[in-house]
């Protein structure tokens, strides 16, 4: 809230270097802050009485814009990244799978390993645990299991992230 929009009886008024003013009427301390050609704006207004600042509204709008950028600009997104294995996988792919995984677990993203069955493959899905074990064992020194290997429809997968 800003300048009339302030309906407080008292409020607890700041100005404009941060000094404090003490409590006085809003009436009162919007005169100060047209007297000071800025703006009456309400900092805290749960606080018993009410924090109101003399600022310029436009510049502490712009301050707070800021801020909010700044703090999206540091937080991290951590994607989910998924790598497709089959039954039938050879060691040297399987190898070059690890290290694409190893790439992706490095950068900070989560990982999901997916095994797909097709056909008559659905027989040994009990063998193919072993694929996703020999996959994370590969991965050891780098990753954590999330999410353990389970069988889903047609797809046994398994989550990893980073070791921290």
């Amino acid at each position: 809230m800003i300048n009339e929009q302030i309906r407080d009886k008292e409020i607890r008024l700041i100005g404009e270097q941060g000094e404090q003013l003490g409590i006085m009427s809003a009436k009162d301390a919007m005169k100060l802050a047209r007297e000071a050609e800025l703006d009456l704006v309400k900092i805290a207004p749960t606080a018993k009485p009410p924090v109101c600042k003399i600022i310029d509204y436009g510049k502490y709008r712009y301050e707070l814009a800021r801020k909010e950028k700044e703090a999206k600009k540091k937080q991290k997104v951590t994607e989910v990244k998924e790598i497709r294995l089959s039954p039938n996988i050879d060691d040297n792919d399987l190898n070059t799978k690890a290290n694409n995984a190893r790439k992706f677990l490095i950068k900070g993203d989560k990982l999901k390993v997916s095994l797909r069955f097709r056909g008559r493959e659905m027989a040994h899905t009990g063998a193919s645990r072993v694929i996703l074990d020999k996959f994370y064992q590969k991965l050891e020194d780098v990753a954590v299991i999330d999410k353990p290997a389970r069988l889903e429809g047609r797809n046994m997968t398994m989550f990893l992230s980073e070791k921290r």
